[in-house]
């Protein structure tokens, strides 16, 4: 029995020592919380930051013509150029079988004479008015056919440029595919979509800077040249072209490009990128503003980066004092104690 008593005053003693140390380290430890953390803050400034977007887009040709006759099966006689040649603005680029047109050629002759004919015969009163008219309706129609038809065994170059395809050989009937293809690369052009809210900050002439991946580092100046009138009621956006110089024709069609063209700019609150924190499992952005030694939680909204610095939309004003350090124990209401030196 007094061994058993022993025992049990010695177990006792022992829990109430472990409940000692263990009530010890809890008030330790919330001692610890409750001191000041050490941080350090900046102080919100602002900045006038250019409010650029990018858009991104194949480039164009300023101008591309499709050379083909109007009529289906029509042996082609002569293609006078070939991939990569230079053409003018009028140039003959390709000549049709002329037999239809040598034919009506003949036709219009015949209408001609029967025009000149009927003609005196009415001056003498030997036929109608009705008659004359008829005769000359006849001349007018056959003129227009030849007119048309020479225009399609002749196949001029409408623009000055450079032919980009040849799908076809002399010899060969016409069929539904065009026989050249000819694109005026001296100047480029690249569509994009802009958002609505840009409508009236986007002008003719608002210059652009255009870049491409096989010429990294290099901008490419370029300006809006049209803007289409009507909105995209599906996006909410407004199309555009930019003609970009091309003299030297470094670019080309098909090449992809980033077009960047600057809204404006505006006078923007800034502050450091590590102050702002994102909630895990949210968008939301937040940082610490420091008042009277006191961390204040603020959610914000966040706009454009600019080196290490980043856009405060809203949340933070300017000349406040906000937590660069001592992300990861910052909490709302912590007393903190700020050591900028």
């Amino acid at each position: 029995m007094k061994m058993s008593k022993r025992i049990f005053l010695t177990l006792a003693l022992g829990v109430v020592l472990v409940g000692c140390g263990t009530g010890q380290q809890k008030t330790e430890q919330k001692e610890a919380e409750q001191k000041a953390l050490l941080i350090k803050t900046e102080q919100a400034t602002t900045q006038t930051v250019a409010q650029t977007e990018e858009f991104t887009a194949n480039i164009e040709p300023y101008k591309k013509n499709y050379i083909t006759p109007a009529v289906q099966g029509v042996r082609i006689d002569r293609i006078l150029v070939d991939v990569g040649d230079r053409v003018k603005k009028g140039q003959l680029l390709v000549e049709m079988d002329p037999t239809n047109y040598n034919q009506q050629l003949v036709n219009l002759q015949n209408a001609k004479d029967t025009y000149d004919r009927t003609r005196k015969v009415y001056e003498a009163g030997g036929v109608s008015q009705q008659q004359l008219d008829q005769a000359a309706n006849a001349l007018s129609i056959q003129q227009e056919v030849i007119e048309n038809l020479k225009k399609n065994i002749r196949l001029l170059s409408p623009i000055n440029g450079v032919v980009t395809a040849r799908n076809d050989e002399a010899g060969n009937l016409f069929a539904n595919q065009p026989i050249l293809q000819v694109m005026q690369i001296d100047k480029l052009k690249v569509t994009v979509s802009i958002s609505e809210k840009y409508y009236t900050v986007v002008k003719l002439g608002t210059p652009v800077a255009v870049s491409v991946d096989i010429f990294p580092g290099e901008s490419f100046e370029g300006k809006v040249t049209l803007i289409h009138p009507a909105m995209d009621a599906t996006t909410r956006t407004f199309t555009v072209e930019v003609t970009i110089p091309n003299g030297k024709e470094r670019l080309r069609p098909g090449m992809f490009s980033r077009s960047v063209i600057n809204m404006g700019n505006r006078e923007s609150v800034m502050i450091s990128d590590v102050a702002v924190q994102r909630q895990i499992g949210t968008n939301e952005r937040y940082a610490f503003v420091i008042k009277d030694g006191v961390a204040e939680r603020r959610v914000v909204t966040v706009g454009r980066q600019v080196g290490n610095k980043v856009e405060i939309l809203s949340g933070i004003e300017a000349g406040e004092q906000v937590a660069v350090t001592g992300m990861s124990k910052l909490e709302q209401g912590r007393e903190v104690e700020v050591q900028n030196n």
